[in-house]
């Protein structure tokens, strides 16, 4: 299968991207990786692989393989590689939208994967940069940047991008490791409340915002017949 072709955008239209980044990476300074993206344009291909891929390659089948074969309990490591492909999807763009109500496209054809030297997920990058923020946002007009007309837009426009990426996950955790829909789907929402409690701090925003923006979230998810409310509250 022939890899998608990534061009390499205009400088001025990377700045919003790249600003976002700086910020995200600030939030775990330790860890930089952990919620931020890759630009696909600046990444060699080494480790790098599509996560449109990720059943047709069997790649997302190893990963579990090699955790299984470290954990005396298989239903752990279908846990912890699912949480992994969960948070690179979701939980990643949770924090800029947390943070600053903005988000990228997580969409299946638009996100890679990055393993680590055990085969687990370091990172994720993205073959479209463009930032998506609410109309009215200091970004509005500037390269790189689309503006929806509203807030309840961006949740719905988010929704639809995450809801491919994340049937795949699911589908190939069942698949692979019988990873139960309703865990996998509990799974998801974990992610966002996270990312609603955690990111608050760090980023400078408060718990209030967080906690709009999470349920927005997972309602806008819902809405869309995804079984994420069950139990899940952002305090």
């Amino acid at each position: 299968m022939l890899e998608p072709v990534t061009v390499c955008p205009p400088r001025d239209s990377r700045i919003a991207f790249d600003s976002a980044g700086a910020r995200l990476r600030a939030l775990q300074p330790d860890h930089p990786r952990v919620y931020a993206v890759a630009a696909m344009h600046e990444q060699g291909r080494r480790r790098w692989w599509p996560l449109a891929d990720g059943i047709r390659g069997g790649r997302i089948e190893l990963m579990y393989r090699r955790h299984a074969a470290e954990m005396s309990n298989p239903e752990i490591a279908a846990e912890v590689v699912a949480t992994a492909l969960i948070h690179a999807v979701i939980g990643r763009v949770m924090a800029i939208l947390v943070a600053e109500g903005r988000a990228w496209d997580p969409g299946l054809e638009n996100l890679w994967l990055h393993n680590d030297n055990d085969g687990g997920i370091d990172w994720a990058g993205l073959a479209d940069t463009t930032i998506r923020v609410v109309d009215g946002d200091r970004l509005t007009g500037e390269p790189g940047v689309v503006a929806l007309p509203c807030e309840p837009a961006l949740y719905v426009w988010l929704a639809h991008r995450c809801e491919s990426s994340l049937l795949l996950v699911q589908e190939a955790m069942l698949r692979c490791a019988g990873l139960g829909v309703r865990r996998f789907w509990s799974l998801v929402a974990e992610s966002i409340v996270g990312a609603a409690t955690y990111v608050p701090a760090p980023a400078g925003t408060s718990s209030a915002v967080g906690a709009h923006r999470g349920q927005a979230m997972l309602a806008a998810l819902a809405d869309r017949g995804l079984p994420v409310r069950r139990g899940c509250v952002v305090r």
